[in-house]
């Protein structure tokens, strides 16, 4: 248990960072299956549309911290690519 106050606000601090992170990346991996059911069914429009949220989503957590910003480049290159196949 933290002793010191800077411990016990670090570990109020902790929780409320912790929570945040894991509701990023759960919307994440949700957009990210959502895009691939897309790019799997063939319908450009839609797979179009689940990229865009899917990239925007990505950059928002990159700007709050979450992803690092190579991961997010990454991903966005790799959403590029289906959307520039189809």
């Amino acid at each position: 248990m933290a002793n010191t106050k800077s411990a016990i606000k670090a570990a109020r601090k902790t929780v409320r960072l912790t929570a945040r992170n894991k509701t990023t990346k759960t919307r994440l991996k949700t957009l990210h299956k959502k895009f691939e059911a897309a790019a799997k069914s063939g319908d450009a429009a839609a797979t179009k549309t689940a990229a865009s949220a899917y990239v925007s989503a990505m950059d928002k957590a990159v700007k709050s911290g979450v992803v690092h910003r190579n991961v997010a480049s990454r991903a966005k290159a790799h959403a590029a690519k289906y959307v520039a196949a189809k």
